[in-house]
C-alpha cells in the first residue's frame, strides 16, 4: 500500500446541460482550478477534445500555462493529450516549455483520442489510433531523452529531428487506460504512470472483466520485460463523486445536471465503452450507486468506494481523482470539493490522527491535570489571601 493516497481531478470538462456560455465556462474552469488549490488538491489533470459540443478546452498545454500562474501549489497534467493527433517534435518542445513556465509543476498525460469525432475531422482511422499511440510515444520519449530522431509514417516525417532545449524537471509521464491493454503497456514500457479512467466500471465490462486487475497486470508484464519498475505511486484511478451533508441532499442537488451528462453518453459520444444506463432521474442516480461507477452520498459513502477500490487494486495506487461534471449547480459543486478535502482527505492521508490523538491523552489525563490546576488556582488564592492579611495587621 502506498503511504499518502493523493486526491485531485480529471476534467474533461463535461459543461453539461448544454448550451451554456463557452466563454463563462472555461473562466469558471479556471476559477475551479483555483479552488482546487486552495483546498489543498494534489493535482487536476485536463482533457483536449474538439467535437461533440461540451468538452470545450481543445488545448490543456494553453490551459495549463493560463493557470499555472493563479495557483500555488496543485500540479497541472495534460489529461489527456490525444498524441497521434500532433506531430511528437512539436509535443516535445511545447512540453518542454510548460515545465520551465512552471518550474516542475506540469505533467504530461497521453492517450490516443477519446472523441472518434475527432478523429474523423482529422482523417485518422479510429482502429489505428493506438496503434498511432504506441508509435509516437516511442518517438517522443527519445525525444525528451534529447536523442536526435529520423521517422517517417503517414502521418509525420521527422528528418534529424531534436529539441534544441532540455526539460527544466524529471517530470512524470501518465498513460491513460480506460477498456483495452495499450495504455498500461506503454506505461510500463518506460515506467510512466497510469491513468485509469476506466478504474469504476469493472461492474459494466463485457464478461465480469476486472478493469484494475487488467491494467495492474499489464502494467507489471511489460514493466518486467523492457527492466522498468511498476510503481504504485504513479497509478490513478479516476471516477465520479458528488457529495453532500446527506444522501437525501445529494440525490437532490445532482438532479440539476445528471440528466444532460447521462443523454450526452448516450446519444452523443460515441465511448461505447463507456455504457450508461437509465431514462428517468431517479433510474440514472440508481445506476451510478449501484452499479459501483461512482458516489452520490455523503463523505462516508466516498471514502467507502475508496477503500473498495483500494482493496480491489490489491496493493494500493496512489492517487483517486475526481471525474468532474455539472451535475448540481456551480455553488452546490464547488461545496462537493470542500467536503472532499474536510471529510475525505483525512481518511487517507492521517492528517488527524494525531490530532485525535492528542484529545485522547487530554482526556485520559483531565482528572488528574484538572485536579493540579484547580489545587494551584486555591493554593495562588490562599496565598493572595495570606498577604493581605498581613498587610492589613500590619
Amino acid at each position: 500500500m502506498t503511504d499518502r493516497l493523493r486526491f485531485g481531478v480529471f476534467h474533461a470538462p463535461y459543461h453539461l446541460p448544454m448550451g451554456q456560455n463557452p466563454n463563462l465556462a472555461l473562466h469558471r474552469d479556471l476559477e475551479f482550478v483555483q479552488h482546487l488549490d486552495r483546498l489543498g488538491f494534489d493535482e487536476a489533470w485536463i482533457g483536449e477534445h474538439h467535437s461533440c459540443g461540451c468538452e470545450i478546452i481543445p488545448d490543456p498545454i494553453v490551459f495549463i500555462s493560463n493557470v499555472a500562474p493563479r495557483t500555488s501549489t496543485i500540479k497541472l497534467g495534460t489529461g489527456v493529450l490525444s498524441l497521434p493527433y500532433h506531430n511528437p517534435l512539436w509535443v516535445a518542445d511545447r512540453f518542454i516549455l510548460l515545465d520551465h513556465l512552471t518550474r516542475g509543476r506540469a505533467m504530461l498525460g497521453l492517450g490516443p483520442g477519446a472523441l472518434t469525432t475527432d478523429a474523423y475531422m482529422i482523417g485518422i482511422d479510429p482502429l489505428e489510433q493506438r496503434n498511432a499511440l504506441e508509435e509516437d510515444v516511442d518517438v517522443l520519449m527519445r525525444l525528451f531523452a534529447g536523442e536526435t530522431v529520423t521517422h517517417k509514417n503517414d502521418r509525420y516525417e521527422l528528418v534529424e529531428a531534436t529539441s534544441q532545449v532540455r526539460p527544466y524537471s524529471d517530470f512524470e509521464v501518465a498513460v491513460a487506460a480506460v477498456a483495452s491493454p495499450t495504455g498500461p503497456r506503454i506505461a510500463g514500457k518506460y515506467g510512466a504512470g497510469i491513468l485509469s479512467i476506466g478504474a469504476t466500471m469493472s461492474a459494466m465490462a463485457p464478461d465480469g472483466v476486472d478493469t484494475l486487475a487488467l491494467h495492474w497486470d499489464v502494467m507489471e508484464q511489460k514493466a518486467a520485460e523492457y527492466g522498468q519498475v511498476a510503481d504504485r505511486s504513479k497509478w490513478r484511478l479516476v471516477g465520479p463523486m458528488y457529495i453532500a451533508e446527506t444522501r437525501e441532499k445529494a440525490r437532490e442537488d445532482v438532479r440539476h445536471g445528471i440528466d444532460a451528462w447521462f443523454e450526452y453518453f448516450q446519444d452523443v459520444q460515441s465511448a461505447v465503452h463507456f455504457e450508461v444506463a437509465g431514462k428517468t432521474t431517479d433510474e440514472r442516480i440508481d445506476f451510478v450507486i449501484n452499479s459501483g461507477l461512482g458516489v452520490i452520498g455523503t463523505p462516508d459513502d466516498a471514502i467507502e468506494q475508496i477503500s473498495k477500490l483500494q482493496a480491489q487494486s490489491n496493493g494500493g495506487f496512489g492517487a483517486y481523482l475526481v471525474m468532474t461534471h455539472e451535475w448540481a449547480n456551480w455553488a452546490n459543486t464547488l461545496h462537493s470539493y470542500e467536503l472532499m478535502a474536510e471529510r475525505v482527505f483525512p481518511a487517507f492521508q492521517g492528517s488527524v490522527d494525531s490530532l485525535f490523538a492528542s484529545a485522547k491523552w487530554a482526556a485520559e489525563e483531565r482528572g488528574t491535570l484538572g485536579g493540579a490546576q484547580m489545587k494551584s488556582v486555591q493554593n495562588a488564592m490562599a496565598k493572595h489571601a495570606e498577604e493581605t492579611a498581613a498587610k492589613s495587621s500590619a
